[in-house]
């Protein structure tokens, strides 16, 4: 169980750490609550990875080689696998066999269950660092990509690979696989966003090639849109960009971080509002208007460094993984005459 910690935080400190260069009015800004669960962090090293799994759970994957399960409510650790040989990138959970799954810089994808030590299985074939994974709408495959220019498709019964392609400079950042659908989008160190069938595994569509490394990405449950984030510095770049996936163009560009985005997601709608949920290395996670790309609310977290990862519960509550600082978990608040608010409840 992990040790409980008190945390309070004065407002001089807080407002203090805030970014100054994004034009986003105090009323629109959130700092965190003056206290918030704090336990003892349980990862050795930078998180790397978090995934949302069930009201007070979290899965996150860290630079310390682990994958570990962990009930934030209790401060328990419900479980830690070991196995990998050079630091987690990535983690997912399968919700019908239970399964997780974890991607490593040591160019393979390990399955865990519930109460074995060992992997299930290990997916070998990537020449580099596995850098991306996502499961299909009935959890019988797995989509992988690497920088070694190529993405893989896996069946996790047999653990065999039934597809794969490469394309030439094509590092690949992230995958995520629409809802009940063959579509997948994927990001990458070129440059680009790319649209793939999984059925043959090749482009449908590229969307115009951005400035900057594309980070990360997701696609919208009614496979309207996409997002992808950007690398950056000085506030050049470090854009979120919402595609449309009907006319393949640009709809809106959220922008306000002041470094790279590391990470964005679509939220569940809340209050009638679409929602985009975004990490960056300037230690602040931010929500905005997926529709207006007005930014509804923000809160940073001094000392924390790069903010590397995001995942939403059906609620709208986000896990964040930070490199310095372990995870945190936020609410987002609709309030009263149509103020929000980002409030963090706990830290591990």
């Amino acid at each position: 169980m992990g040790k409980l910690l008190s945390k309070s935080t004065s407002n001089n400190d807080r407002y203090s750490s805030m970014p100054h260069h994004t034009g986003v009015t105090p009323s629109q800004s959130t700092v965190e609550s003056d206290t918030f669960r704090q336990f003892e962090q349980v990862h050795s090293d930078a998180v790397n990875s978090v995934s949302a799994i069930s009201p007070g759970v979290c899965l996150s994957g860290s630079k310390d080689k682990s994958v570990l399960l962990y009930d934030y409510n209790t401060g328990v650790v419900q479980q830690v696998w070991n196995g990998h040989d050079k630091e987690v990138t990535k983690v997912a959970y399968n919700n019908d066999l239970h399964t997780v799954f974890s991607a490593s810089r040591d160019k393979t994808v390990k399955l865990w269950q519930a109460n074995q030590i060992s992997p299930v299985k290990t997916l070998t074939g990537h020449e580099l660092v596995v850098t991306a994974l996502s499961l299909n709408s009935d959890n019988t495959r797995l989509c992988t990509g690497s920088r070694d220019n190529s993405l893989r498709l896996w069946d996790i019964h047999t653990g065999s690979c039934t597809l794969q392609n490469a394309i030439t400079r094509n590092l690949v950042t992230d995958i995520k696989w629409g809802k009940n659908s063959h579509q997948l989008v994927s990001s990458s160190e070129d440059k680009e966003v790319r649209i793939w069938d999984s059925r043959t595994l090749q482009v449908s569509h590229s969307f115009p090639r951005k400035q900057y490394i594309q980070t990360s990405c997701d696609i919208s449950d009614d496979l309207n849109y996409c997002i992808s984030s950007s690398n950056g510095f000085g506030g050049n770049g470090c854009e979120t960009t919402l595609w449309d996936m009907r006319t393949l163009s640009i709809v809106h560009e959220y922008q306000g971080h002041g470094e790279t985005v590391g990470s964005c997601i679509f939220m569940p709608s809340i209050a009638n509002r679409n929602l985009v949920a975004t990490t960056s290395n300037d230690c602040s996670i931010r929500v905005w208007d997926r529709d207006s790309a007005k930014c509804l609310c923000y809160c940073v977290i001094p000392g924390s460094g790069p903010l590397t990862s995001v995942s939403s519960y059906p609620d709208g509550r986000l896990a964040v993984g930070s490199f310095n600082l372990g995870v945190h978990i936020f609410d987002f608040h609709c309030g009263a005459g149509g103020t929000f608010s980002l409030e963090r409840k706990a830290q591990y």
